[in-house]
């Protein structure tokens, strides 16, 4: 029951719009070959008035007092009266003279001759006699003070247009009835292909909703369905290996927190019960300032990181001297890096251009690369940093150390959030994706190199100020 109503809801969804498409195309087309019907009877109906418009012309320059004769002769010796009717009418609106040699009605709608004489120029009208019969008219003024007639008329009749109009219409008509039809039967047959499949993709995702990521599709066609359980398989890998790098994050940020926690604890009691030891009391603040400090980078940078998942990460730009901000991350690790026995060397340039950004970001980054460097050297380490220009619109930021570096198989994971190379070095695994989603949105790049063993190079670029559009 279940399979049948599936498949009664794609046929009626997909041939509704397909419904829609085609009247669609038929309402276009209709408006389409009315229009070229109509403009080309309109165009030929105004080619043979300007033709008599021309003789009217040459007729009242030539003799005026002969004039209304010759109106008189063009009328009754027009040569197309079978397709088109010529008139004469005067100034009061009235026929005088037909080709057909037949009166009008005196409730003939003459509203191109009424149109005519507002534009002093020429008239249109597209309207259905009392008959019901189409019809098309084109007017145009005679030359001024040229007797009693005061406008020449042409209508002619657009029922035989309307026909083929008509048919045309039908026949697009007929083609779309066959179209609905040839979809509605190849529709049911495609739904029934793919219902099974669907339940089993339907069964295998309520099975990773639940948490249970083993689950995996048994591809058995090489087509759409095929490629969608490769897809599916691969979500489910990327899931199993996000929920196990999640669970690697909390166990690592528990351990990161527990570390200062631990320590500010411990010397908050040997303080207490020591307060007259100077000695260990200042040790032992310098302590707790530096952990409590720790604690604080930590919690902003998880803070950092759930702004950027949310979407309410922002910067506030500015132009800044890069030099300024690298130069006080430099100084602030340097003694940090001494303590450790590791050397930094900074290869500061002279002067380098303005660059346009949140100078505050931007040296969060150079602290967490600087860091990451020296946390990853051994003792007696080098940390080198270099900064200079990579080509005549950018600056490159260069931190490198000869660290225990990155695996092969680690490298192009290593900005990925949660992810840590090494575990046996602190660190919650996202300060890297943090620093490079801050570059990314200044317009730059960050990228890593390393070689395992050897050490690991971080390459930061980014634009000078002249080199941003929307400054």
């Amino acid at each position: 029951m279940r399979k049948t109503t599936i498949t009664q809801r794609w046929l009626i969804n997909s041939l509704g719009v397909i419904f829609i498409i085609l009247l669609g195309i038929l309402i276009a087309f209709s408006v389409f070959i009315r229009n070229y019907y109509y403009s080309g009877a309109k165009q030929y109906l105004s080619s043979r008035m300007n033709m008599v418009a021309s003789l009217l012309q040459r007729y009242y320059t030539d003799n005026e007092t002969n004039f209304s004769s010759e109106v008189r002769a063009i009328i009754e010796n027009w040569s197309e009266k079978d397709k088109i009717e010529l008139m004469a009418i005067n100034s009061s609106g009235k026929v005088i003279i037909t080709s057909s040699g037949f009166s009008p009605s005196d409730n003939l709608s003459m509203k191109d001759f009424y149109d005519a004489v507002n534009s002093g120029s020429s008239g249109y009208y597209v309207g259905k006699l009392t008959s019901g019969e189409t019809i098309m008219a084109f007017t145009i003024l005679t030359p001024q003070n040229s007797s009693e007639f005061s406008a020449v008329r042409a209508v002619t009749s657009l029922d035989a247009i309307n026909n083929h109009i008509y048919q045309a219409i039908l026949a697009v008509a007929a083609v779309c009835a066959v179209i609905l039809f040839l979809m509605s039967f190849s529709g049911l047959y495609f739904v029934k292909s793919i219902v099974i499949p669907v339940r089993q993709l339907g069964s295998a995702a309520r099975r990773y909703a639940e948490g249970d990521f083993s689950v995996r599709m048994l591809k058995k066609n090489d087509d759409e369905i095929g490629e969608l359980c490769d897809i599916i398989n691969h979500m489910a890998d990327e899931l199993s290996m996000s929920e196990s790098m999640k669970n690697e994050f909390i166990s690592s940020v528990s351990h990161e927190l527990r570390t200062p926690l631990t320590a500010i604890k411990g010397w908050a009691e040997t303080i207490g019960e020591m307060p007259e030891d100077t000695a260990s009391v200042t040790k032992g603040m310098r302590v707790i300032s530096n952990e409590t400090e720790r604690l604080s980078q930590m919690v902003e940078e998880l803070l950092d990181f759930s702004r950027i998942q949310n979407g309410r990460f922002t910067l506030n730009k500015d132009t800044i001297d890069i030099l300024a901000e690298l130069g006080d991350a430099v100084l602030m690790y340097t003694e940090k890096a001494k303590a450790d026995n590791i050397a930094v060397v900074y290869d500061e340039p002279d002067m380098l251009p303005f660059i346009y950004g949140d100078k505050n970001r931007l040296r969060q980054v150079f602290i967490n690369v600087i860091d990451n460097a020296i946390k990853y050297s051994d003792k007696g380490g080098l940390v080198s940093i270099q900064a200079s220009m990579r080509d005549e619109s950018h600056i490159q930021i260069d931190i490198s150390d000869k660290g225990c570096g990155i695996s092969p198989e680690d490298l192009p994971k290593i900005k990925t959030k949660f992810y840590k190379a090494n575990h046996s070095r602190r660190g919650s695994g996202i300060g890297l994706a943090v620093a490079d989603e801050i570059i990314c949105m200044h317009g730059g790049q960050l990228n890593v190199y390393s070689e395992q063993g050897v050490g690991t190079t971080v390459t930061i670029i980014l634009p000078i100020k002249s080199s941003i559009k929307d400054v």
